[in-house]
């Protein structure tokens, strides 16, 4: 009888395993199409071409910085500096972006240079230092939002070309080029993620460091990989965010960062390390602009959107560190 019993609390144990990993497989697929379905009903707008270009395009620049970000949580570690890395070559590229000054490959160049040397630098720290990376980055958020006031001298980068501002304004065939940016840049992450010898290392230095470091994987390499890999993504955004709005502001990024950590995690990557893809972030940040887009159909203030927002990443931990209990 105790015997039937422990059996039985066992398989009922493990049934419940299961449905907590389908949940975090499926949950975050089923609960977009459920709100895009749901917003689809309550105000026919949504549903319309131009205002899912609407929603693809404001969400591009988030989804740039969440595949930054991505492969930094994944090898277990985190970057608060985004959002001023978007500030600085934001600044630095409109600052070679002037008329008739420079091919607009030199500004775009300039933008990405910056945001590769910020992020390697900040690999660089966390590597030599073993400072945590959220110390780490905390204090270079600040610098490199101090370094943008600098270059711009705290006022605005105006007067850009046109072949620059194209880059985040214009239209190939119809189609923003932000939105045909983000889906080459979705699937260049993927390919390195899931088909290179650089994103097994990533997932075995997030999944156990130490077992990665047995195994001869170069730990300090691979983290000084991730983080120039997101700086340099991050520099992508900052150029097309000031040539979609055709100024490079100092204050330009503010807050970016938690957008695209929020985006990464409602993604199902794991705040431990070692779990993650860039599909699940893309679909985490498309979440995050259906729901932003319909509640601006709604006419809903910005301050509830907020607290909306806020639940659905707790949510997100939360389900996170229930598919991680049910692994163990």
């Amino acid at each position: 009888m105790k015997n039937g019993f422990i059996s039985t609390f066992s398989q009922t144990g493990q049934a419940y395993k299961t449905r907590i990993r389908g949940i975090g497989k499926y949950g975050l697929l089923l609960a977009f199409f459920v709100i895009c379905l749901t917003l689809s009903l309550i105000t026919p707008k949504f549903l319309t071409v131009q205002n899912l270009m609407i929603i693809v395009t404001q969400v591009s620049i988030n989804a740039l910085l969440a595949f930054g970000v991505t492969f930094v949580i994944i090898a277990g570690g985190i970057d608060l500096s985004i959002g001023s890395m978007v500030a600085v070559t934001g600044v630095v590229a409109a600052s070679f972006a002037h008329p008739d000054t420079y091919p607009v490959a030199v500004p775009i160049g300039m933008g990405l240079l910056a945001g590769l040397l910020f992020g390697a630098f900040n690999g660089f720290v966390i590597t030599r230092s073993k400072v945590p990376p959220f110390i780490v980055t905390l204090g270079t958020m600040t610098i490199g939002r101090g370094l943008a006031l600098i270059v711009s001298k705290g006022r605005p980068v105006s007067n850009l070309s046109d072949s620059f501002n194209f880059l985040g304004g214009g239209k190939i065939l119809g189609i923003p080029t932000l939105i045909i940016i983000l889906v080459i840049l979705f699937v260049v992450c993927s390919i390195l993620l899931k088909r290179t010898v650089l994103g097994r290392y990533i997932y075995a230095v997030g999944g156990n460091e130490q077992a990665a470091k047995a195994s001869g994987i170069q730990l300090n390499r691979v983290k000084m990989v991730v983080y120039t890999l997101c700086g340099g993504l991050a520099a992508l955004a900052g150029i097309l965010l000031t040539s979609r709005i055709t100024t490079g502001q100092p204050n330009a990024g503010t807050g970016f960062e938690l957008d695209a950590i929020a985006a990464a995690i409602i993604g199902g990557t794991s705040t431990s390390g070692g779990t993650g893809t860039m599909t699940g972030t893309l679909i985490g940040a498309l979440l995050i602009g259906v729901i932003s887009n319909g509640l601006d159909l709604l006419n809903v203030t910005s301050y509830y959107q907020q607290v909306v927002m806020g639940v659905i990443i707790i949510g997100a931990v939360v389900l996170d560190s229930m598919n991680q209990t049910s692994k163990e």
